[in-house]
């Protein structure tokens, strides 16, 4: 399948940013400068892991009032709602439609054009986006019966799982201002109050759980997905308040009436990106599906797993999300060498990243989830039955990494692209049928491996055509050193494995296992020569040199 390349648009140069000092997080040395994005990326990456780690107190608060059993099984298919939302509406399909959008409007209003490119494409988008996203939220709780028979048939406790699923509703409203704040924000080259959100959320979570739950059980951690989202939001709005009242020097402003509309959001782009982003979620849709016949506690054993599994993931996608808005720039304005430089390197840093993190997971996923999870009602076995599950899942990290990042690639042109839709499609379906199949041999780790399997063929197909759709990235090259990478992991996990069983404590033997991993990995990729490992190892190497 082929899209027709159509011309980038006329733009001017990546806009120029005053130099003046500005808080923490805000663009002040130049949209493409590499000290911004690496001091973006680690404040990004710094506030998203202070995000990652109260998510996993909510899920340890969860375990430890709810263990793994029918209640907790309740809840987590009411959770696919915000699953499904955070998705759609923050990281993916919001993103990849505003973000370039936004982009363009701040170039043009350094052009000094009137009236605000950027205020008008506010206004003519988020009273629309408002609309629909309260129609989506009623019409969510008004249907939660027939979701829940849906996503989960068999459930033992429905009635507890739609009284959950109303709650978790709201966030179809609150999700969607949120991601759009958040794509906004970016595009200006503001990341902290965007990255801020996970926390403020799971901090809304696990107040409301412990305020509620002994009047109400498990519904009180759904009532805390409502609370969450609307903070989620509301962390936000000051920082866009001060981005919209910011003018170009010299711009006049006009009569309302002459302010119709900025840079449009091309309503072709809508369906792809939408497609690709339900398509991507469904993943969890798939599971829960295939997981609802099997005993209590395997939706909550694939559930914690998995958020467990994909903490390096969500790591590894920082620079990509700090770095889309220049990927988008170039690409507006025709410098297609650039965006292939920075896609390139953002694939190689993405991906040791993730590897040291898959190989650490593999390596001592019992002494993780024992430390995390095993205290109060989530038991030995819950945790030996996790880890298994965790280790599965690890398999296909690489390859949920390349789909966040090549995704990205596809829609920084901001033009209809239906390729990354299909290439999701083609990898659900793989998914689906190898995990119906696989779930009579390993049962719940059939599963897990069925989602390996169809993520990492979505990504061998974006990886394959992202040079024909989408940013000229060199195929070859880029594949040789993702061999490189993950022939390092491999020999990293087994150091790993071996220093986590050597270790009687299960916190010193994750630790000592991670450390494990990380030097080795990094000698035998520095042995391959993969790329982007003197990257990582410059700043060791000057601190030894200044030592001696």
């Amino acid at each position: 399948m082929s899209e027709t390349r159509q011309s980038p648009p006329s733009v001017p140069s990546l806009p120029a940013v005053p130099t003046q000092p500005g808080p923490p997080g805000t663009d002040t040395t130049g949209p493409s400068s590499g000290r911004f994005l690496a001091r973006a990326a680690f404040l990004t990456a710094a506030l998203t892991a202070a995000g990652a780690l109260l998510g996993l107190l909510r899920d340890q608060t969860i375990a430890h009032l709810y263990g793994a059993g029918p209640d907790t099984d309740a809840f987590l298919v009411a959770w696919t709602v915000p699953e499904v939302a955070s998705t759609l509406l923050i990281e993916d399909a919001m993103a990849l439609i505003l973000v370039p959008a936004f982009s363009l409007a701040i170039a043009r209003r350094a052009d000094r054009l009137s009236p605000d490119p950027v205020l008008a494409l506010v206004r003519s988008t988020l009273p629309r986006l408002f609309l629909v996203l309260s129609a989506g939220a009623a019409l969510l709780v008004a249907t939660a019966p027939w979701v829940v028979a849906v996503l989960a048939p068999g459930l033992p406790e429905p009635q507890v799982a739609v009284d959950c699923t109303r709650l978790t509703a709201t966030c179809a409203f609150s999700f969607g201002l949120a991601g759009y704040l958040s794509a906004a924000l970016r595009a200006h080259g503001s990341f902290v109050a965007p990255a801020t959100i996970y926390a403020v959320y799971n901090i809304g979570i696990v107040t409301t759980m412990l305020v509620l739950r002994d009047r109400i059980g498990v519904r009180a951690a759904a009532a805390g997905v409502a609370v969450g989202g609307v903070l989620m939001a509301l962390v936000q709005v000051p920082a866009l308040w001060r981005r919209l009242k910011e003018r170009a020097p010299g711009t006049a402003d006009q009569p309302q009436s002459e302010a119709k509309s900025g840079p449009p959001v091309a309503l072709g782009l809508l369906a792809p990106v939408i497609v690709f982003a339900l398509s991507r979620q469904s993943q969890v849709l798939v599971e829960r599906f295939l997981a609802a016949p099997l005993p209590a506690g395997a939706i909550s054993h694939l559930n914690y797993a998995q958020k467990v599994a994909q903490m390096p993931m969500t790591l590894s996608l920082m620079l990509c999300t700090v770095t889309f808005p220049v990927v988008a720039r170039a690409m507006a304005a025709g410098e297609t060498d650039v965006a292939r430089r920075r896609v390139e390197r953002d694939l190689a840093l993405a991906g040791i990243i993730v590897l040291i993190g898959a190989a650490t997971v593999i390596s001592c996923a019992p002494q993780i989830i024992e430390v995390l999870f095993q205290r109060g009602a989530f038991v030995k076995a819950d945790t030996a039955a996790t880890a298994s599950v965790m280790r599965v899942y690890a398999l296909g990290l690489l390859g949920q990494t390349l789909v966040g990042a090549l995704v990205r690639c596809y829609f920084s042109a901001a033009r209809p692209l239906w390729f990354p839709a299909v290439a999701m499609l083609a990898g659900l379906a793989v998914n689906a049928v190898a995990g119906a199949l696989l779930l009579h041999v390993w049962g719940v780790l059939g599963i897990a491996a069925s989602n390996a399997l169809g993520i990492t063929v979505t990504a061998a197909l974006l990886l394959a055509g992202v040079g024909r759709h989408s940013v000229p990235v060199r195929i070859a090259h880029t594949t040789g050193g993702l061999v490189k990478l993950s022939a390092a992991a491999a020999a990293a996990t087994g150091s790993g494995w071996l220093c986590g069983a050597l270790v009687p404590s299960p916190l010193l033997g994750a630790c000592a296992a991670c450390v494990a991993v990380a030097a080795v990995f990094l000698v035998i990729a520095r042995a391959l020569r993969a790329p982007e490992i003197d990257t990582i190892l410059r700043p060791v190497t000057r601190r030894l040199a200044h030592a001696r």
